[in-house]
């Protein structure tokens, strides 16, 4: 009896030393949350990490104020400290909490967040953006890209509409240069069916011209 007392203690002080050990092992809780770009659907929530913290992702439980909805967003292999929240309800209260996730489990949640969403007809303030949030700058960057494939392909397009034109107006140049030399070629008499020109004193006439013949009488 007196050996399984000593094995269960054994057995709890060992559990417990790897509990106190996950524990110590856990990132620090963020600091610095700030939740920025408010709209009517939509806010960006970025944090800090304290130095020197292992982390390999992020978890954010979100809720409304009133309670009737919530929502846990957790994503690991990233270091991202930035967070877009979407389908929020304009006008509406809604409470935020940001933990780290370690190698050996989350850290404890941050100090809780209250932030209001904007009305549809406030209009948002293109000077209150900031550049330097990650996902914000991503999001830009994909718009940017797509302007850029649509100008590469209408650049395309009018660069093989340019080729086509010009070779349709060289098409038409050696067209109307054959044209011009087959019909010069027909008009050209044959060196064969040629034959002088017999008339107005030509060669023929030289020839066969009767020459008139004057009689002298001598009178004795």
């Amino acid at each position: 009896m007196i050996h399984l007392v000593t094995f269960m203690s054994l057995v709890l002080s060992l559990f417990g030393c790897h509990i106190c050990s996950a524990g110590a092992n856990r990132p620090a809780a963020p600091v610095n949350i700030s939740v920025t770009h408010l709209r009517p659907d939509s806010a960006t929530v970025s944090w800090n990490i304290p130095e020197g913290e292992t982390v390999i992702g992020f978890a954010i439980s979100q809720q409304r104020q009133d309670g009737l909805m919530q929502r846990f967003i957790r994503e690991v292999n990233t270091t991202s400290q930035a967070c877009i929240l979407w389908d929020l309800d304009e006008n509406m209260d809604y409470i935020i909490q940001v933990q780290s996730v370690g190698l050996y489990g989350e850290s404890l949640a941050s100090k809780k967040i209250h932030f209001r969403t904007l009305k549809k007809s406030e209009r948002f303030q293109s000077s209150m953006m900031d550049q330097d949030d990650p996902a914000v700058e991503g999001l830009d960057t994909s718009r940017h890209l797509q302007t850029g494939e649509i100008l590469i392909i209408m650049t395309v397009l009018l660069m093989w509409a340019a080729v086509i034109v010009l070779f349709c107006k060289q098409y038409d140049i050696i067209k109307d240069n054959d044209s011009n030399s087959h019909s010069k070629e027909k008009s050209k008499p044959l060196s064969g069916q040629s034959t002088p020109d017999y008339h107005h004193g030509g060669l023929l006439g030289s020839k066969f011209q009767r020459t008139s013949s004057s009689i002298s009488i001598i009178k004795v």
